[in-house]
């Protein structure tokens, strides 16, 4: 391992609060898989970020729901989302420097790997199961609350985004299909046109809205179904 990656990688577990008995689990989750192309076998991290997605989708709705009796069941569906997504483990895994713990390929690392928000967030989770394997549930529990603290703390995580955006996180989170939109008629004069948008997720009934662009009805129909289904 080159110097700068044993620094690297000192530095995270000094970050972490956390002194791995297993070391070998430690660099299997900061080894992406470009590392095995060829004719070598390399055990990446893959396997790992399976597991620690699920590791971090259970704590998540454990800390969500034990932290407000009140709160609804569409409103912790779209946090668990936010919490849980690949673009927040990427923000974890800046948060900890694990980009330069990471073990790449040349040519990964020539394209900018180590700040990619899929590897960063892929390395994040392996981390998770790492510390899960490593040490248990409790150990986990602490690297989540500790390391998640800021996205946890805000309460205000769905009004930050465009209500497409928050319909689609929603719906995924409840295990439906992606939202579709369609055009249902335009009138008015050019300049000042009127669109009504219907959108659609399997199972639930549309819903219609308008706009004065598509774009505009496409996000007024998306905010009327939260509204409708979640309460958002």
């Amino acid at each position: 391992m080159p110097d700068r990656r044993i620094a690297a990688v000192a530095l995270l577990q000094t970050r972490l609060g956390y002194e791995f008995q297993d070391p070998g689990l430690l660099e299997r989750a900061m080894t992406h898989a470009s590392v095995g192309d060829g004719t070598r076998k390399v055990r990446h991290n893959e396997r790992l970020e399976f597991l620690g997605d699920r590791v971090l989708g259970l704590l998540a709705a454990e800390t969500l729901i034990q932290g407000d009796d009140e709160a609804r069941e569409g409103v912790m569906s779209m946090r668990l989302a936010h919490l849980v997504s690949g673009r927040t483990c990427a923000v974890v895994g800046r948060r900890l420097g694990i980009g330069e713990a990471l073990r790449l390929a040349p040519g990964e690392t020539r394209t900018g790997g180590r700040d990619k928000d899929t590897i960063l967030g892929d390395a994040c989770e392996a981390l998770m199961a790492a510390i899960y394997l490593d040490g248990g549930l409790e150990a986990a529990r602490h690297f989540f609350l500790t390391f998640w603290a800021e996205e946890l703390a805000s309460k205000d995580v769905q009004d930050s985004k465009d209500p497409k955006t928050r319909l689609q996180e929603w719906a995924q989170a409840k295990g439906l299909g992606l939202p579709s939109y369609d055009v249902v008629s335009r009138h008015g004069p050019d300049h000042a046109p009127k669109f009504t948008i219907e959108v659609r997720i399997e199972t639930l009934a549309p819903q219609t809205a308008q706009g004065a662009s598509r774009r505009d009805g496409e996000k007024a129909a998306a905010l009327a179904l939260l509204e409708r289904e979640a309460g958002q």
